[in-house]
């Protein structure tokens, strides 16, 4: 399925917290693109061993949509990685699309993880590749090698900023990662935007923002979206499913947006094709390859989302 999900849409990313049933059988029902069952930081530690099997459960048993379906494990400095992997990938069954690695510091980490996947799905039956990986960078060492990360392996599919644990990492005077900062005169994570953003897209990943912690409040929530939206990223992590409506609105064109998209397109190829011109005035402005590359994007992403081009 690895090679299923590479292109879906992420803009919301929901979590879930792997020990509570009450959540797992709740989230299919939130209309989010991509779910992830968690076994690192919303598990308590007495309770992740257990975890395991609720969530392979799950993975297996609940009436999924065609979602990226994944599973967050706990990163390979604590006791529980090897276990969370084998357990679960062993019994989730195909549906299980990916492992989400946390607090990734090296492309050395990526590939153990790879090498694991690898023997387990040759024992249970699964193709090789059928799951994909996601890794989180969350800390200043992964930021630092994070090129490295994104070229580990064939089966990394995204690139996730965790701001909470790399404020932390950073020693920021912040009680709160991933908001707004008033007293500093900028976006503190502009730097860590654009370089995860830069080392996922040369390398083919999709790139996901992380958690806004404040969950209720809406209105701050949409605002610190728009920065990494404008940027290029694909989507943004969901903590609670009013913030899955959100980030599926802010992440996708417009209708507008998505046809004029098209629009472009068409004069493009009616310049390049039929009239032999590099360049082409379209309305009050002019067109050439570059708009075509950027028109492409929008309409990738609004196919993404379920857009369909307007009558003309």
């Amino acid at each position: 399925m690895s090679a299923r999900t590479r292109a879906m849409p992420r803009r919301s990313c929901l979590s879930v917290p792997g020990s509570s049933e009450r959540f797992l059988e709740k989230a299919p029902s939130v209309p989010a693109d991509m779910t992830f069952l968690d076994l690192e930081d919303s598990v308590a530690p007495l309770e992740k061993v257990e975890a395991r099997q609720k969530v392979a459960k799950a993975v297996r048993e609940l009436p999924w949509d065609d979602r990226v379906l994944c599973v967050r494990v706990n990163a390979w400095d604590t006791k529980w990685t090897y276990g969370d992997v084998i357990e679960v990938v062993s019994s989730a069954g195909e549906r299980l699309d990916e492992v989400m690695l946390p607090k990734v510091q090296s492309a050395a980490e990526v590939v153990a993880l790879d090498l694991l996947l690898t023997q387990i799905e040759q024992n249970v039956g699964l193709g090789q590749g059928h799951i994909g990986i996601e890794a989180q960078i969350e800390t200043t060492r992964g930021l630092i090698n994070v090129e490295e990360i994104c070229a580990a392996s064939p089966r990394m599919e995204a690139i996730i900023f965790g701001p909470a644990d790399f404020a932390a990492s950073m020693e920021m005077p912040v009680l709160t990662g991933g908001v707004q900062i008033p007293e500093y005169p900028g976006d503190h994570f502009h730097y860590v935007f654009s370089k995860i953003l830069m080392a996922g897209r040369a390398n083919g990943l999709q790139v996901i923002d992380g958690p806004f912690l404040k969950v209720r409040e809406p209105d701050a929530f949409r605002d610190f979206c728009q920065r990494t939206r404008v940027l290029g990223y694909d989507g943004k992590w969901a903590l609670h499913p009013d913030q899955v409506t959100i980030l599926n609105e802010i992440f996708s064109p417009t209708q507008d947006q998505f046809d004029h998209a098209w629009a472009i397109l068409d004069a493009y190829k009616e310049a390049t094709e039929n009239e032999r011109k590099g360049a082409v005035m379209f309305g009050d402005e002019m067109i050439d390859e570059a708009s075509r590359k950027m028109a492409i994007k929008f309409v990738t992403r609004g196919e993404r989302a379920g857009l369909e081009r307007s009558e003309p």
